[in-house]
Parts: structure tokens; C-alpha cells; sequence
């Protein structure tokens, strides 16, 4: 697998910031979106049995790649 990015993802709530709805992450971090072999991939669970989890983090251990914070 040739990952290029990832980034965790947190559950969004609606707020109303100057009279406009917005998404703001709240809680723990649920999943993580990434860009593997040219595809972005967005919701990946998790979880050590999914491969594409078990990679990400193989991946994060490389000097220089980093799982970015959720937004």
C-alpha cells in the first residue's frame, strides 16, 4: 500500500456561530481519512484487524509521516 497522507476524524456536532450552522469536532478520535494508492479513503475504523488501520500505523512509525490531528 502506498499511503500518502492520513488524518484522524472526530464526531462532528452542530453549533450555531453567528446565526450560521457549523461542524465542530468534538470527543475522541473515531476514524481516520487517507490517501492510499491515489485514493482517498474516508472512513477507516480504528481498528488493529482492518488492514488499512494496521498500515496507517506501520506507515506512522516512518521517519517523516505523521497521522495528522482531526479539524
Amino acid at each position: 500500500m502506498n499511503i500518502t497522507s492520513a488524518q484522524y476524524l472526530k464526531d462532528n456536532e452542530i453549533k450555531e456561530v453567528n446565526g450560521e450552522n457549523i461542524y465542530v469536532s468534538i470527543g475522541d478520535n473515531i476514524a481516520i481519512t487517507a490517501v492510499i494508492d491515489g485514493q482517498t479513503l474516508d472512513y477507516i475504523p480504528l481498528d488493529p484487524a482492518n488492514r488499512h488501520y494496521a498500515a496507517i500505523l506501520e506507515w506512522a512509525k516512518e521517519d517523516g509521516n505523521t497521522i495528522q490531528d482531526a479539524d
